[in-house]
């Protein structure tokens, strides 16, 4: 593969950045909600208030936003097991272990994103001080490795990524 910047390539790079970066804020604004809900709320209002408003509670916007949030990055990392790290891999087969990690990685996250989807859903089923902090750690365990994660993918495909001409 040659090594100058292909207008595809770019493209897919700046691509790959924008879906990180909605990971990434989305991440901050679901965390904010489990925080304020840890912190807030006297259960007894909170309950009214769901019943009430419904669909803008913060306990049902927390579970709606993080398994909305779960899903969307299951499926980001779906795409790139299946279409992106191949042809990746196939471009540059000194990749292969930077590939074989990144799948590791993505099978834990995987793994981290249930955790926050039964964590938020178990929330909504019986609100107490354990149910909220167990959302909360469960977002923290992931913040930290959702991020290197990323940030490692961008550092280790970028280059090779800027340069493809296809996937």
């Amino acid at each position: 593969m040659a090594d100058i910047e292909t207008e595809q390539g770019k493209a897919l790079y700046d691509e790959l950045l924008w879906v990180h970066g909605v990971i990434r804020r989305d991440l901050n604004t679901v965390q904010r909600l489990a925080e304020a809900v840890l912190a807030g709320l006297d259960p007894l209002d909170l309950q009214h208030e769901l019943q009430r408003l419904e669909t803008t509670g913060p306990l049902w916007q927390l579970k709606v936003n993080c398994l909305r949030w779960c899903r969307f990055v299951h499926g980001h990392h779906d795409f790139e097991d299946t279409a992106w790290l191949p042809a990746l891999r196939r471009a540059d087969p000194s990749l292969g272990p930077v590939v074989e990690r990144l799948g590791e990685e993505h099978r834990q996250i995987s793994d981290q994103l249930d955790e926050i989807a039964a964590a938020a859903t178990a929330l909504t089923q019986l609100d107490d001080g354990d149910g909220r902090q167990r959302v909360v750690d469960a977002l923290n365990t992931l913040a930290g490795d959702l991020i290197e994660h990323l940030a490692y993918e961008e550092l280790s495909l970028g280059p090779t990524l800027r340069r493809m001409r296809h996937l």
